[in-house]
């Protein structure tokens, strides 16, 4: 398999994202991580954060690249030369709406999406879980990288 995409906010990145872009790098000869710039919604880290958070912490997957983009992603597969999407599924309810979206950018690009079930140990997580756990001082340290839960203590001055 030649180049394929992992896009999301992460805001933040997850030990589960991580998980996944590993699992990508392993059947991929290069993994995109595509952070979304969505104009309308204003998240925790700035996209610039979250891509320096990602590279730091994508730094022992050598074929995994991080980019931004913005507007639909297929537009953003074609410009890359991306031949399929790599999504992780934690749970039933992420499968109904990722197939729709799967379907959708078939549908707009011809670009497949490939499925990977979440790690057991991963199923759980979310960004906006980790967020809230963080933001009372919760312990995040088994759930984000390193880097990731110090930037999150400077966020909520912890």
């Amino acid at each position: 398999m030649q180049k394929v995409v992992c896009p999301g906010s992460y805001d933040p990145v997850t030990n589960g994202h991580i998980d996944v872009f590993k699992r990508a790098s392993d059947i991929a000869n290069e993994v995109v991580v595509a952070v979304l710039v969505n104009h309308s919604k204003a998240g925790l880290f700035s996209i610039e954060e979250r891509v320096d958070l990602i590279k730091e912490s994508c730094q022992h997957l050598p074929k995994v690249s991080v980019q931004t983009f913005d507007g639909l992603l297929v537009d953003f597969c074609k410009t890359q030369g991306v031949t399929a999407i790599v999504k992780g599924l934690r749970a039933v309810s992420d499968f109904d709406y990722e197939l729709q979206m799967s379907q959708m950018n078939y549908q707009l690009g011809q670009v497949e999406t490939l499925f990977v079930a979440t790690n057991p140990l991963y199923s759980f997580l979310s960004s906006s879980l980790v967020r809230e756990v963080a933001r009372h001082g919760g312990d995040i340290s088994t759930s984000v990288p390193k880097s990731v839960a110090q930037a999150l203590k400077v966020k909520y001055k912890r």
